[in-house]
């Protein structure tokens, strides 16, 4: 049985939670309870973290709507912990804003990607560091993947490995340390919920395409019929669990 701490960095939005659940929820159906026990710490509401991190075999971090851009004091905690995790020896996998938090934490920079926010079924591109990587073991070197953010890794931090990426967003996957690990898309993410992810932020989504020229009403459909199944993506969380811990 592996004892993996998932830290939640945020809640969904109302109408997303009702229809397909919330983080954590992805995270546990994409992974399975087979062999495995999660205790899940919504550390994004000023839940106190344990004094270590020791008796977890993995530490993972959810994604946010929140940004890495306007910390918050439970920001700087959570940071700190995975960080004091990484040195410990304990494997450590940030998500989205997670991986965003590691990278602030070890010296780098997080900005609003000028590319734009990405969002729907993507594809991410392996470099030969990536291709080598122990979280890629069995993947391709491109493979679709579920994606919803405004901020990205401008900047990397000193020591910091580019595992894969995109024309969209260059860091999509970093390795941070030996032991520790941040993807910028979203391996745990289901079809559904990328679909209700976006209808959340229609009105949102909208009026940001509507800045950039497209017509009124045609993004959104756009790129809810681009929502396509993801069926390698979830490799990653495993690859974490299997192949990084003890």
């Amino acid at each position: 049985m592996k004892n993996v701490l998932l830290l939640k960095a945020g809640d969904a939005a109302a109408s997303v939670r009702l229809s397909v659940g919330d983080y954590e929820r992805w995270f546990l159906q994409t992974i399975g309870l087979s062999n495995r026990r999660f205790d899940i710490l919504p550390v994004h509401q000023g839940a106190p973290l344990p004094k270590s991190a020791r008796g977890y075999d993995a530490v993972m971090m959810t994604g946010s709507p929140l940004s890495v851009t306007q910390r918050e004091p439970w920001m700087e905690r959570a940071g700190a912990f995975m960080a004091e995790a990484g040195e410990q020896g304990i494997p450590v996998l940030g998500v989205c804003f997670g991986q965003q938090l590691l990278a602030e934490q070890y010296g780098g920079q997080v900005t609003r990607n000028p590319q734009g926010r990405e969002t729907g079924t993507v594809e991410v591109t392996l470099s030969p560091e990536g291709r080598a990587d122990p979280l890629f073991t069995g993947l391709p070197e491109r493979f679709a993947v579920q994606a919803t953010h405004e901020d990205i890794v401008s900047r990397l931090p000193e020591g910091a490995t580019v595992l894969a990426g995109n024309a969209n967003t260059a860091y999509q996957a970093l390795a941070f340390r030996p032991n520790v690990r941040g993807v910028q898309f979203h391996p745990e993410m289901p079809t559904d919920a990328m679909r209700a992810v976006i209808l959340a932020r229609e009105e949102k989504l909208n009026a940001l395409a509507q800045e950039k020229g497209v017509p009124s009403g045609e993004f959104v459909p756009r790129l809810l019929s681009g929502i396509t199944p993801t069926p390698l993506a979830h490799r990653v969380l495993l690859n974490f669990l299997e192949h990084f811990t003890a």
